[in-house]
């Protein structure tokens, strides 16, 4: 078997993983302030733009699923050598673009590639080494992931404040020539997980053709209404397919991905559905409220105002390692949407916020953001066993990239079009985006109530061998079934 020269060493390993997955989403981040200047000098509208973003983030949905399916019949390890090298052609392209075609497709594979990356590199770090290191390897999920999109406002507003985007794109693509240099410096071949398994073409053809379809719909609002055809059809045709996805999944003898197990155990639920609410929620704070603030201040200055939301992702990123072998950790996605319900309510006192209200609510919106997400999705995972890991990371991260990547320019169409003025459709979409926060949290607590799950301490040894999960988690909706069970001879033996 092939070894590169730093094969197994965790530092190499999780510094590939890092640079892997901070390009695109960082960027992504970054974008709103760089559009107006990417645009004029492409000679591409805005709505241009808006597509490309929207098929940029429908791809990296989409190589969410198609990374487990790679997984099972092709050499992982190989694999992510092909997937770093084609994020590095994808970055080149759109860092030295020259018309709008080189720009899209450049787009369009950072996002791909950038999915692909993680659904077959992380878990492989979380589960390859001993459990002292899955600690750390929790905190680096969340920094690359969280602590990126949450720097992403503060360097695309630095790099607009020079009136130009190609240095920032750059950066990006020597930060993936490194990640591909410690892919292959880290290379340790493995075989294909199950390639005796079912190529499953029906579950890659919903995860496309709904994630496309409703991202497409979604980028349309810019320029139009949302009941306009180009924009309503697709839009829900698209989320129509994609919960066709994921019956299907449930339904099927041999699944894809690990749905059914998932949906029907109450801590798995309970996690995606705060991801999920949380990802929403967090979009009206951020990305509207920066919107506001650009017709104020200048895109440097907008972006300091949003550099606490860095400290709170790194705060959280921190706790979550603290948290992690503790029975805590079950209360921190709680906490997270309270933090993150806090934020948004800090945004909604003046409409748009003033200096301190905006240093406030951004610091606490990036405590929410970090405290939901990454913990939800150990909460999801420890429920099952680890061989599942990379399923329960593709299933979790592909609903979250609909919720947060679609619902941005949905909350964005409201701003503009409901409450005669931008600001005050801003402040409509910040009500909508705490109703999120507060309702995630409450159905949160409602599913394991409803379930009688309790918090446990984590059995992570046990988990790590491959001996089952790593606490119990109770059937869906237990308690509330078991009652039924009991009330129900009851009821016949009185008649």
């Amino acid at each position: 078997m092939r070894r590169g020269p730093l094969a197994g060493r965790y530092p190499a390993v999780a510094a590939m993983v890092m640079f892997a997955l901070i390009p695109y989403l960082g960027l992504s981040a970054a974008l709103q302030p760089l559009t107006p200047i990417i645009a004029k000098q492409l000679h591409m509208s805005l709505q241009t733009m808006s597509l490309s973003s929207g098929l940029g983030n429908a791809a990296y949905a989409v190589g969410t699923v198609l990374a487990v399916q790679f997984a099972q019949h092709l050499p992982q390890r190989r694999m992510m050598l092909g997937y770093a090298s084609l994020l590095v052609l994808g970055s080149v392209l759109a860092a030295a673009a020259q018309d709008p075609g080189m720009y899209i497709a450049g787009h369009i594979i950072q996002g791909l590639c950038t999915s692909l990356l993680l659904i077959a590199a992380f878990p492989p770090l979380a589960i390859g080494y001993p459990a002292d290191k899955m600690r750390t390897t929790a905190v680096i999920m969340s920094l690359c992931i969280f602590g990126a999109v949450a720097l992403g406002p503060t360097v695309g507003g630095l790099q607009a404040n020079s009136h130009a985007w190609r240095p920032l794109f750059w950066i990006i693509a020597g930060i993936s020539m490194i990640a591909l240099l410690l892919a292959a410096l880290t290379f340790e071949d493995a075989p294909p997980a199950d390639p005796e398994s079912p190529r499953d073409l029906r579950a890659l053809t919903l995860a496309a053709v709904g994630c496309v379809a409703a991202f497409f719909g979604a980028s349309e609002l810019l320029t139009h209404s949302f009941l306009d055809t180009i924009t309503i059809v697709p839009l829900l045709g698209g989320l129509a397919t994609i919960i066709a996805l994921i019956v299907y999944q449930c339904l099927a003898k041999h699944p894809l991905l690990t749905i059914r197990a998932m949906l029907t155990s109450t801590m798995p639920v309970a996690g995606i559905v705060v991801a999920l609410f949380a990802a929403a929620a967090s979009v009206s704070a951020t990305a509207l409220t920066a919107g506001v603030l650009a017709s104020r201040y200048g895109p440097l200055h907008v972006g300091l105002l949003y550099l606490p939301e860095v400290g709170g992702a790194a705060i959280t990123a921190v706790l979550l390692g603290v948290v992690f072998n503790k029975r805590s950790i079950h209360y921190m996605p709680l906490a997270g949407m309270l933090a993150l319900a806090a934020g948004i309510a800090v945004f909604r006192i003046e409409v748009p916020a003033s200096e301190a209200l905006t240093l406030l609510g951004s610091g606490l919106t990036g405590i929410g953001l970090g405290a939901t997400v990454a913990p939800a999705l150990f909460v999801a995972g420890f429920s099952l066993a680890s061989t599942n890991l990379q399923r329960v990371y593709a299933i979790v991260e592909l609903m979250r990239a609909v919720a947060a990547f679609m619902i941005a320019p949905i909350f964005a169409h409201m701003a503009a079009t409901v409450g005669g003025g931008i600001d005050a459709g801003t402040g409509t979409a910040l009500w909508v985006g705490l109703g999120l926060a507060l309702g995630g949290a409450i159905i949160g607590v409602a599913i394991y109530v409803l379930g009688g799950a309790r918090p446990q301490t984590p059995d992570v040894e046990r988990f790590l061998a491959g001996d089952g999960a790593a606490w119990y988690s109770p059937p869906l909706l237990h308690r509330v079934r078991r009652g039924l069970a009991v009330v129900h001879p009851a009821a016949e033996s009185a008649d």
